[in-house]
């Protein structure tokens, strides 16, 4: 069956698609507080969302009731730079009073096998999420899922071997994860993403496709990756 195509909301540019993703951000942290105390959010890595997390950092809100998850991890020591969890603090989390012991990073520097167990339990205890924000790869992937691989539905969180771009090994969440979410919000800048763009409408089984349709989505594009004729 072919997963059920999101929303597409067209953005001039990347600074437009980073201006409505916190937006729209911070408008689901308030009904989600005002509902229930609680923010749940899980973050996408790569260099996508950092421009809105930067917005964010400067951005008013109820942030002791935030709980922050992270969509997917490299196996890298902690502090190193190359960390989804150390870039999302550099340019956001480190400059806002989330309490400490809500932000939680997967804990890859103990491997992917080791990690991918102690963050699958987390998140069966933290579910539904309440927003998750997914990027998408220039082949198509999300997270640390990658075409062609078959990803397990029991389980909400996975290790990731001999990975397709470095480094090899990582965890990753799974469309399981994301069922039951509130939203998903997709962020899509660049024209190199065109392509998958397209595959994806046209029905292709990309992995964004999958982890998008496990709850309602909406993308935020930017002309570049959208294209005249997508």
């Amino acid at each position: 069956m072919t997963p059920r195509l999101p929303e597409f909301l067209c953005l001039p540019d990347a600074a437009a698609v980073a201006r409505e993703a916190a937006n729209r951000i911070l408008e689901r942290s308030r009904l989600a507080v005002a509902a229930r105390g609680r923010f749940r959010l899980v973050l996408a890595g790569g260099a996508t969302p950092l421009a809105t997390y930067r917005l964010l950092a400067g951005a008013a809100a109820d942030w002791p009731a935030w709980e922050v998850f992270f969509g997917d991890e490299r196996c890298l020591p902690a502090q190193d730079s190359g960390r989804n969890s150390r870039a999302a603090q550099e340019a956001w989390l480190a400059q806002v009073p989330i309490e400490v012991e809500a932000v939680h990073a997967i804990p890859a520097e103990l491997g992917a096998n080791a990690a991918a167990t102690y963050y699958d339990a987390l998140a069966a205890r933290s579910l539904p999420f309440d927003l998750v924000l997914l990027g998408m790869g220039e082949d198509g992937h999300t997270a640390s899922l990658f075409p062609g691989r078959a990803v397990r539905e029991d389980r909400f969180a996975i290790p990731i071997h001999q990975a397709p771009k470095p480094p090899p090994e990582r965890v990753s969440l799974t469309p399981a994860a994301f069922a039951g979410a509130e939203a998903i919000l997709v962020l899509i800048t660049g024209a190199a993403k065109r392509d998958a763009v397209r595959a994806w409408r046209a029905g292709a089984d990309l992995p964004i496709a999958r982890a998008a349709a496990a709850g309602p989505s909406l993308v935020l594009i930017d002309a570049a990756a959208w294209g005249a004729e997508t």
